[in-house]
């Protein structure tokens, strides 16, 4: 018996769906799925649910099988087959519903069976069948490429006036970048990789580079200071081209006189 509220729960809704029809198994993802040691107060429910052969819009149409389990707070149709919801007691999730072929092409991974109809169906169903691409880069070159001229378009930007696109290309796209090699500049300690959000656990997998965020995040008004500081770090991991850090210094203060 498990004492966790969030996987006390996942049981129960495997219980209620082994008294409908429609289904044929539920197994939970992430930390409710086989990351369980890395659950904790602010963590969900994230799980799928697996119909039988033309029956899973009356699962997606009734979600009588969730209100038998705790009264809904809230819901929405985050997709033409899942929700995203809030039962009355606090506990949040969101799920979407399959049929088994269909999982062939889903990208998931690291499930748990929580409930299945039949031995029939493998356990193995719930590990993930889909190749899920890696977000990992296998060098420096194009990412600090791509960086590098972020910050200069980023500027152009803001000396147009133009500070919410200027926060994106030096704040935001430089940054996606750069946590798609921190595997290549710092050793990751253990700290459960997401393969769909490279910013998931940063600062426990990355605790040096994550230390140094601070400074390059500097918000809407602060995107010159910000290109500044990632233009060093860039400039600390690669050997950046000399003319592009001084066009992109020379826009910083412009940037900065406005």
């Amino acid at each position: 018996m498990h004492t966790n509220p969030l996987l006390e729960r996942l049981d129960a809704i495997g219980r209620a769906l082994s008294k409908k029809e429609e289904a044929l198994a539920l197994f939970g993802l992430g930390s409710v799925g086989v990351e369980t040691a890395r659950l904790d107060e602010y963590s969900d429910l994230d799980f799928f649910v697996i119909a039988r052969p033309g029956r899973k819009q009356e699962l997606i149409d009734s979600l009588d099988w969730l209100e038998v389990v705790c009264p809904l707070a809230y819901r929405f149709m985050n997709c033409e087959i899942g929700y995203k919801f809030l039962f009355q007691d606090g506990i949040y999730g969101e799920f979407a519903v399959f049929e088994q072929d269909e999982l062939e092409r889903a990208l998931y991974t690291g499930g748990r069976m929580i409930w299945k109809s039949s031995a029939l169906i493998p356990d193995d169903l719930a590990a993930g069948r889909g190749c899920i691409p890696s977000r990992r880069a296998k060098s420096l070159d194009h990412v600090v490429g791509e960086a590098v001229t972020n910050l200069y378009v980023g500027l152009g930007r803001y000396l147009r006036g133009e500070k919410m696109s200027a926060f994106k290309f030096v704040q935001g796209y430089p940054l996606d970048g750069l946590m798609s090699i921190l595997h290549l500049l710092e050793n990751e300690s253990e700290g459960f990789p997401d393969p769909f959000g490279q910013e998931r656990r940063l600062e426990i997998r990355f605790p040096v580079f994550s230390k140094k965020l601070g400074s390059m995040l500097q918000g809407y008004e602060n995107t010159p200071q910000a290109a500044l500081i990632i233009l060093d770090f860039l400039e600390s991991i690669y050997p950046v081209h000399a003319s592009m850090s001084a066009e992109i210094r020379a826009r910083a203060e412009q940037c900065l006189k406005l």
